[in-house]
């Protein structure tokens, strides 16, 4: 895996040309699983103030430490800003963290979860249970196989999609490009909704904005959200989010938890005030997605 020695001391170290001269380092307790899957190269392993780290192809996945606050606003920004979502389709989300998160909305009645790579699942449910845990529910179904074509065979079947994918690289590729937000499309109900990992604002804005570019000649509301997150380069991580309904406010959640349904949800980032609060962009963002100024209620521009 790619690592360095410092000091004595092994570091696992991200880098890649998709953020050139900068990386994120981790140091490593013990190395729990490698191998090279049919897709790519997966790495559990201990560090030393992380916990247990997840790597695909050298890129931090998760950790056990920080995942709830990408895990927690993938998911529950989408299904506290659709009116019923009783069917979900997660594309990507192998290690179970967004099936866990998914099925505490009351209205889920379903969830298919598409993981092209069985192994990423298999050896999450070893590596990290806390997060494998969401394939324990009953309402989850596991897809093994591409998520395309798994959508070409299903559509007008769902009120909301996550994609929770890795970065443009491998894969993960075609999951950034027009065609499959196009596909998603028709896969959703007439109120459906999508939210995608939409990568870092401070490294990734020209990938950022074509994502967005091309959503706004499909979906009639499309936004921008973000959280933070430690263990990602650039410690911050963004979401697409897309309404086939014209009149969606994605920063204002239909569904607005109380502080008693946050703990009994046991979340330790989301709450109805953050949901909102992801939504206003630094003033850079703003003028990038948008060109001029937007509001916290304005849907686009």
């Amino acid at each position: 895996m790619t690592g360095l020695v410092a000091n004595g001391r092994r570091w696992f170290h991200e880098v890649n040309d998709q953020w050139p001269g900068f990386g994120v380092s981790i140091e490593i307790e013990k190395i729990l699983h490698e191998e090279q899957s049919k897709y790519q190269k997966i790495v559990f392993f201990k560090s030393k103030t992380f916990g247990t780290v997840l790597t695909l192809d050298d890129i931090v996945q998760c950790t056990e430490r920080d995942e709830f606050s990408y895990q927690e606003m993938i998911s529950l920004i989408p299904l506290n800003s659709h009116p019923n979502p009783q069917n979900v389709l997660v594309v990507g989300g192998g290690d179970g963290g967004v099936a866990r998160e998914v099925v505490k909305h009351p209205a889920v009645k379903r969830v298919v979860v598409c993981e092209i790579d069985n192994r990423v699942i298999e050896l999450s449910r070893k590596y990290l249970p806390n997060m494998a845990k969401g394939y324990d529910d009953p309402r989850v179904e596991i897809n093994v196989g591409d998520g395309l074509e798994y959508m070409k065979e299903h559509e007008n079947e769902f009120d909301v999609i996550i994609t929770d994918s890795s970065d443009p690289i491998g894969p993960a590729t075609v999951l950034f490009q027009k065609q499959y937000y196009e596909l998603m499309y028709r896969v959703l109900k007439p109120e459906g909704i999508i939210c995608s990992q939409g990568e870092c604002l401070w490294l990734d804005m020209g990938i950022i904005r074509e994502v967005f570019s091309f959503c706004q000649s499909i979906y009639p509301v499309v936004d921008y959200a973000f959280t933070t997150i430690p263990s990602y380069v650039g410690g911050q991580i963004g979401f697409i989010l897309c309404s086939k309904n014209k009149n969606t406010k994605f920063s204002e959640p239909l569904r607005r938890m109380t502080d008693a349904e946050v703990e009994k949800c046991q979340l330790n980032y989301y709450n109805s005030d953050i949901h909102s609060a992801a939504f206003v962009l630094p003033q850079f963002a703003k003028k990038a997605l948008y060109g001029i100024k937007k509001s916290v209620n304005s849907n686009h521009m």
